[in-house]
């Protein structure tokens, strides 16, 4: 998984980009957790909870974005991608045509947390 972070010195936000099979984890990383230290901390704690086997599967429902951890990996799917009719032709025919990039991505639960760490580092 490739990434980079970014600080507009003009706005003073924090942006993530990603490549094209995790690009989905920028905006979350933006709008799910921003500059919030708590919600980074809650995050590594349920990943210590699945890894200690205290958890099992767990889902954590955003504003925006859904987050699945397994003992093995996390993905992160785009509410809006839970609503789609899948009884719409039109919509099915669309979706075959187009990638899912844009409304979900997986990586190791490891790389996961490594991604939460440096992000903590990089908003201090």
């Amino acid at each position: 998984m490739e990434y980079e972070f970014i600080n507009d010195s003009l706005t003073g936000l924090s942006s993530a980009r990603f490549s094209m099979e995790h690009e989905i984890m920028g905006p979350w990383l933006e709008v799910e957790i921003g500059n919030s230290i708590p919600k980074l901390t809650t995050l590594l704690e349920t990943i210590d909870d699945i890894k200690t086997r205290s958890k099992e599967d767990v889902y954590i429902t955003g504003s925006e974005y859904t987050l699945v951890f397994s003992q093995e990996s996390v993905q992160v799917v785009a509410n809006s991608s839970f609503n789609q009719d899948s009884n719409d032709e039109d919509n099915e025919l669309e979706e075959g045509l187009m990638t899912d990039f844009d409304s979900s991505a997986e990586c190791g639960i490891e790389d996961f947390k490594t991604l939460l760490m440096q992000w903590s580092a990089f908003i201090k």
